[in-house]
């Protein structure tokens, strides 16, 4: 296979580690005795860090700002969370970023900046409503990534934090589902 079509495929198919997997490696690569499956392994690994982070960082900030304008207790209460266990699970992050020589962002990324900027728009129960519904979807997304990555990932280190925090993240997922309910309800007459 020519290189420049190899290396296509090992760029398109980053989450498709299998398919590429069972290659044999090309004639570039055999003085490395490197197989694909290993550099494409790493690269999954390091995009669930990447992503982890990115998630870590919007919900401190998503955290902060429900805890200043959330109008119900449970809202701040939960904002407030959010702020304390993504800033330790962040740190740990960081730390085994470190380790692995992984540069990890230190802003939040459009898409989060963009959610941010609407809910600050909001005030009152439209805000918890708002806030709460994204903290659901959110967490259960996360959640999924978290298995997953605890179960399959092939960093044993970043599989291993996966694993960690993973029971936190169900815990917040359940604490949203509960706080959405209740503000689900408030406000409407």
């Amino acid at each position: 296979m020519p290189k420049s079509t190899w290396a296509g495929i090992i760029v398109m198919s980053l989450t498709a580690v299998p398919a590429v997997a069972g290659q044999p490696p090309t004639p570039t690569e055999q003085p490395e005795k490197a197989t694909a499956a290993k550099p494409a392994a790493a690269n999954t690994d390091h995009t669930f860090v990447m992503k982890a982070a990115e998630v870590g960082l919007a919900e401190v900030e998503l955290g902060q700002l429900a805890a200043d304008k959330g109008s119900s207790d449970e809202v701040k209460k939960f904002g407030q969370r959010m702020v304390s266990d993504h800033t330790k699970a962040n740190d740990e992050l960081k730390s085994l970023a470190q380790q692995k020589n992984i540069t990890l962002p230190n802003a939040v990324n459009a898409k989060d900046k963009a959610t941010h900027d609407q809910l600050a728009k909001l005030t009152g129960a439209a805000f918890d409503r708002a806030y709460m519904q994204h903290m659901v979807t959110g967490h259960r997304a996360v959640a999924n990534d978290f298995k997953k990555e605890s179960t399959s990932g092939k960093d044993p280190d970043v599989k291993a934090w996966a694993g960690k925090t993973l029971p936190t993240i169900e815990e917040h997922l359940k604490m949203a589902q509960d706080a959405n309910k209740a503000v689900g309800t408030s406000g409407k007459r």
